[in-house]
């Protein structure tokens, strides 16, 4: 009976609650590694990924056991959760070659569109706001916007700080998949902040009043009217 479960909920894209994730990190750079850094040392697997996975190896090997490094296509298929962590204007090349691997699976967008870098589709995303514009990106997942307004200096040096913890806007139209976010936010050493739906991303974007801010989550909350 319960291996019929476990299939059942494989089948439906649960994920396991209470146990050590697999995630698979699509972008291994400085918000991506710093991310699979904090979840390998709180027990979850992770694999790291890059077009040149060969140079992630010094990295994955750093992480200890539970960590490997591979391309993209093996991070998607191999995470039960999956956090894409490229410059924005990858994303759609992203969304069309990894579609049948991220096919209602979890997905942590953490990218912000800048136009100097990204061209006109980033002028497009910040109009739309960019939860909108990612769910258009990356149709089929469970998308969750997350880590995009915080530094990956501040991610290294404030995760697991004493006292009030540094609070990360989350927003997502999954419930589940936001709880699961919520879990992975707080295993990173963060408090999570459930701001609403995807169509609510757009007030943690960048150039908002949160955006690269160190808030605790009560004062985020304040700032966001929440």
């Amino acid at each position: 009976m319960g291996a019929w479960i476990a299939v059942l909920l494989a089948a439906a894209g649960a994920v396991p609650t209470g146990k050590p994730l697999k995630i698979g990190i699509i972008g291994a750079g400085k918000i991506g590694g710093s991310l699979a850094t904090l979840w390998a040392k709180a027990g979850h697997e992770v694999l790291i990924s890059s077009r040149h996975p060969e140079e992630l190896q010094e990295l994955a090997k750093s992480l200890g056991p539970k960590a490997r490094a591979g391309t993209p296509q093996e991070a998607a298929a191999f995470g039960d959760v999956v956090l894409i962590s490229v410059p924005y204007g990858a994303l759609p090349q992203v969304g069309r070659d990894l579609a049948k691997q991220l096919k209602g699976k979890i997905v942590l967008d953490t990218g912000n569109p800048y136009p100097e870098r990204d061209g006109e589709m980033a002028v497009e995303a910040r109009k739309k706001g960019t939860g909108v514009a990612s769910a258009e990106l990356l149709p089929g997942v469970r998308l969750v916007r997350a880590f995009n307004a915080i530094s990956y200096r501040n991610l290294r040096s404030e995760a697991h700080r004493k006292g009030e913890l540094v609070g990360i806007p989350i927003a997502g139209d999954d419930k589940d998949a936001l709880n699961v976010a919520s879990r992975l936010v707080k295993d990173a050493g963060f408090d999570p902040v459930v701001v609403g739906p995807l169509s609510r991303a757009k007030s943690f974007d960048v150039g908002s009043d949160v955006y690269v801010q160190v808030l605790t989550a009560r004062e985020l909350k304040s700032r966001l009217g929440l």
